[in-house]
């Protein structure tokens, strides 16, 4: 079989690995760049982008329910098609990424269809062709979602973000497995949209990764829009006939039209090789150096470097691996100040440490919290002003080193925070700083204040 030689090859091409192979091809080197499945990865097809259209239709709902009492009355009548008719024609042309691979080749990449695979250094083999990688081989082969061994689910017709984006309607009723990010954020569009929704969440609360106040307000507001929450439950054996999902616990049995899995994610390691290349392949993720480096010739970026399963990073860490495979200089990763947001509504985002990681990192922490509702623009808004802003400083340092704001455009108002944790801005400059009048960043203010008090 010929080898066929190039410079680079990039196994997977989500954000971070598109992004990475048009930038090592400007920067003159011959790039073939290899994808199973979409150009483009998750993102675009099953996660951020179409999500956030059934997000921001799911809010345009709620908003025209909360004008009576406010600005007159309204009668909400919800329709699925038009969400989904969106996601089909303007984000994922029916699921077909012709225009990317388009944009790939048009920078001078070559582009193959298949799995890649790696046979050994700097080697990548797919199907009936090889290829010899003279500077390395980057991978970005990211996640799929991770589904439990639980007795009788297996050849269920289940949904999971990838069949849920894909719904032609909202279902009459829905069980969601799991009370993460994805969990929460399809709960509340789906019920939005009239569907029954109960999540049914393994651990004691949803976002167990996020401050417990945001798990608390979030529940609250579930509470208040229909959506019920079983926290503790454990799933036992789950049944199906053609009518609806049953799920069956200690406590009694959970009966649905769908059932979402929303469970988490799985890095996309298996089978990839890595023994060729002297790594393990049962790994959970591949450790890589601050420039995004496994092992001699080998770099990896995105979820696999389990450095956070955002497509943020896997862009940031493409441009930092780009830069050491070509040889440039600039900064080296640093994950300090990643943020994060759950798009509900409150809409919570996050910047680097919560109050417990801070502690469990042997940190001297003080917390401030502001509710938004107490803001001037939170009395303003009045329906939906449930939120608050909560800071942790490293008081050794006297700087902040996380930050949550749930409310109204939550994920926007920590923009400011996430610079604030990232240049390691002194808290005393923070107090110095002037908010405009009415935000709801006048509440960073009153979060300030309560610091250590």
């Amino acid at each position: 079989m010929a080898v066929e030689e190039t410079d680079v090859v990039v196994i997977g091409l989500g954000p971070g690995g598109e992004n990475a192979a048009g930038l090592l091809a400007d920067g003159g080197l011959s790039v073939v760049a290899v994808e199973e499945r979409l150009v483009g990865g998750e993102c675009p097809y099953y996660a951020c982008v179409p999500t956030k259209m059934m997000v921001r239709a799911a809010g345009l709902l709620a908003e025209a329910r909360r004008v009576p009492g406010m600005a007159g009355d309204t009668d909400v009548r919800p329709a699925w098609e038009p969400v989904a008719a969106r996601i089909r024609d303007e984000a994922t042309d029916s699921w077909d990424d012709a225009v990317a691979v388009e944009r790939l080749t048009a920078r001078g990449i070559g582009f193959v269809r298949g799995r890649g695979l790696l046979t050994a250094p700097r080697e990548v083999t797919v199907g009936d062709r090889v290829f010899r990688a003279r500077r390395g081989v980057l991978l970005n082969t990211g996640t799929a979602p991770a589904v439990p061994p639980i007795d009788g689910l297996a050849g269920t017709p289940y949904w999971t973000n990838r069949e849920a984006v894909q719904a032609k309607e909202a279902p009459a009723s829905l069980l969601v497995l799991g009370g993460g990010v994805v969990g929460v954020e399809f709960a509340q569009v789906f019920a939005r949209f009239g569907t029954r929704v109960t999540i049914v969440q393994g651990g004691d609360r949803l976002l167990e990764r996020e401050e417990p106040e945001a798990s608390a307000l979030l529940e609250k507001v579930f509470a208040t829009e229909g959506i019920e929450v079983r926290t503790g439950a454990k799933v036992t054996r789950v049944g199906h006939d053609d009518d609806a999902f049953t799920l069956h616990t200690p406590d009694g049995t959970l009966t649905a039209e769908r059932l979402l899995v929303a469970t988490g994610r799985r890095p996309n390691l298996g089978g990839l090789g890595l023994d060729a290349v002297g790594l393990d392949e049962n790994a959970r993720a591949l450790e890589v150096d601050d420039r995004l480096r496994v092992t001699d010739g080998l770099w990896a970026i995105g979820d696999i470097t389990g450095k956070g399963a955002f497509t943020h990073v896997s862009m940031y860490q493409s441009a930092i691996a780009a830069r050491s495979i070509l040889g440039a200089d600039g900064p080296a990763a640093s994950y300090h100040a990643v943020p994060r947001v759950t798009f509900t509504d409150p809409e919570i985002g996050v910047v680097g440490l919560t109050e417990a990681e801070a502690r469990d990192r042997g940190l001297a922490v003080a917390t401030g919290h502001a509710e938004l509702a107490d803001s001037s623009r939170g009395w303003i808004h009045k329906v939906g002003n449930e939120g608050f802003v909560k800071l942790v400083e490293d008081t050794g340092r006297g700087v902040l080193v996380g930050a949550t704001v749930a409310g109204p455009s939550g994920g926007e108002i920590v923009a400011a925070l996430s610079v604030a944790v990232h240049a390691e801005v002194p808290t005393a400059t923070l107090r110095t700083m002037i908010t405009a009048y009415p935000t709801f960043h006048r509440a960073l203010e009153s979060a300030l204040a309560d610091l250590g008090s």
